[in-house]
């Protein structure tokens, strides 16, 4: 079973890592296909993973596009069937991978998912802080990534992880609201991790305030009940409003000149921080530096709070529900990644079009797989040959880039075959290989045959104009940009 899975690690090289990496590579039992490390930094020394006892390890970069980017990355370069999620700071049980691959064993058809269960070991000599007993409600959340394995058909299925939650807060959430809205289950399995509480500063409670603005997404994607859904609890926000209103009022009416209602909505701004404070302080250990830290950021925690909540509210207006990017873009070839040349058959004159390099490895980077679905009437003509054809298909892939599948019709207009574009055959055929759903595809085209070839197979077209385009499939086509890199940054955009 544990041969279908690819573990995935999102990390910005925290020395957890190797605590993680150490326990992965001593733990007994059967070993997953592979470990995908995401190194989610922008720049730094390549990571070092290497150990004897480990699978197979693959070390992806993103450049520092954030917990759900990497997340994103990590899946779409795998190709097992299930995709095991760990955070980088957690540690695997000696029997992780046995009770991994119990809880995935037999599991019907509708489960998409199974989450592992986590505790937090807190200080047994003192009270915990308030860093660590928030921390510790990691032990009780629901569909948490530190330990969550998905079918990846579930993944692609929704566009995987909402890359507008900035921060590692709510994308998971998100993500296991969507999974279920297709009708699918997650279910608790067996395996247990352990998640240590990690060193902070004493400011962290105030910088998770921007978490606020994530609140906000998921009730503008989800709707209203979403916490309940999502086993989220709706915490201090509404007291902190208040409070914070009256902090506002007490300065609005000192600059009106009335003191006494400034000194009553001052006294309302104080006993709500005092409270606030006290109910931080009572269960912790009361030193010196926890007390103090506790009075400062319980004073500022409310604005923050509402700030943030406030910011999400004229950020998120509109926001559509995330697509992700699709599974799989193909290209026409001539005329569209490289310049035409009818019925071409020397590799000589294979010559790429501005910038079609540069957009394929983007789409490479992003983990989306890429392939070239080409009419080649000239072998049915009798003016190239097939190998002919072979010949500058290789020649197209030494210039750009390895393709994932390459599709070719060598037939004729009048041979009638369900392969020539605008007939679906070869964007059927290319989904099929790479075993993906036709609806999370882009066909990329300069022609009209190109967009109507991908909409009868259920995938998406756009059309990339070049003289020889007529006009009547220029207005026809249900999306039209001007150049091969603009066509990538649409999908890479999520406009396709």
């Amino acid at each position: 079973m544990l041969a279908q899975v690819t573990v995935v690690v999102p990390t910005i090289g925290r020395p957890s890592l190797d605590v993680l990496l150490d326990a992965l590579a001593a733990a007994p039992g059967p070993r997953p296909a592979e470990i995908v490390l995401v190194d989610d930094r922008p720049a730094g020394e390549p990571l070092r993973p290497e150990r004897p006892g480990l699978p197979p390890v693959r070390v992806v970069r993103t450049g520092g596009g954030g917990p759900a980017r990497a997340r994103n990355l990590g899946w779409r370069t795998a190709r097992t069937e299930w995709i095991a999620f760990l955070d980088d700071d957690v540690v695997t049980d000696r029997d992780w991978y046995a009770r991994l691959e119990q809880d995935l064993t037999g599991l019907a058809p509708d489960v998409a998912g199974s989450q592992g269960r986590v505790r937090v070991p807190l200080p047994e000599h003192r009270r915990p802080t308030d860093w660590e007993r928030g921390t510790a409600g990691l032990a009780t959340s629901s569909w948490i990534t530190a330990d969550l394995a998905y079918r990846r058909a579930a993944l692609a299925a929704v566009g995987g992880f909402d890359e507008r939650y900035p921060r590692a807060f709510r994308e998971d959430s998100d993500l296991a609201l969507r999974v279920m809205d297709t009708g699918a289950r997650l279910v608790r399995g067996e395996r247990w991790i352990t998640h240590p509480v990690r060193p902070a500063d004493r400011w962290i409670s105030v910088r998770v305030q921007a978490g606020n603005a994530d609140d906000v997404l998921m009730r503008r994607l989800h709707g209203p009940a979403w916490r309940e859904r999502a086993d989220a609890a709706l915490g201090r926000r509404p007291q902190h409003t208040a409070v914070t209103a009256a902090a506002l009022a007490a300065l609005g009416l000192a600059l009106a000149r009335r003191p006494r209602a400034a000194l009553a909505a001052t006294g309302l701004w104080a006993a709500g921080t005092a409270e606030f404070a006290w109910a931080r302080i009572a269960p912790g250990p009361r030193t010196g530096t926890e007390v103090a830290t506790m009075a400062i950021t319980s004073a500022l925690i409310p604005p923050l709070a509402t700030w943030h909540w406030l910011r999400g509210v004229v950020r998120h207006v509109g926001v559509p529900r995330w697509r992700g990017l699709p599974d799989l873009v193909l290209f026409d070839r001539d005329g569209t990644l490289v310049h035409d040349f009818p019925y071409n058959g020397d590799p000589a004159w294979v010559r790429p079009v501005e910038g079609a390099k540069e957009a394929l490895d983007r789409l490479r980077a992003r983990g989306v797989r890429i392939g070239v679905v080409s009419n080649q009437s000239g072998v049915a003509r009798g003016l190239i040959t097939r190998e002919q054809v072979d010949a500058c298909m290789a020649r197209l892939a030494e210039l750009l880039g390895p393709f994932d599948t390459v599709q070719v019709c060598p037939h004729g207009p009048e041979d009638g075959c369900a392969c020539r574009k605008p007939a679906p055959g070869m964007v059927k055929a290319a989904c099929a290989e790479l075993d993906v759903d036709s609806a999370r595809c882009v066909v990329v085209g300069d022609i009209g045959a190109d967009v109507e070839a991908a909409a009868a197979a259920g995938a998406r077209g756009i059309l990339v104009p070049t003289p020889v385009t007529r006009r009547e499939e220029v207005s026809a086509a249900p999306h039209v940009v001007a150049t091969l890199p603009a066509a990538v940054d649409e999908v890479l955009g999520g406009h396709w």
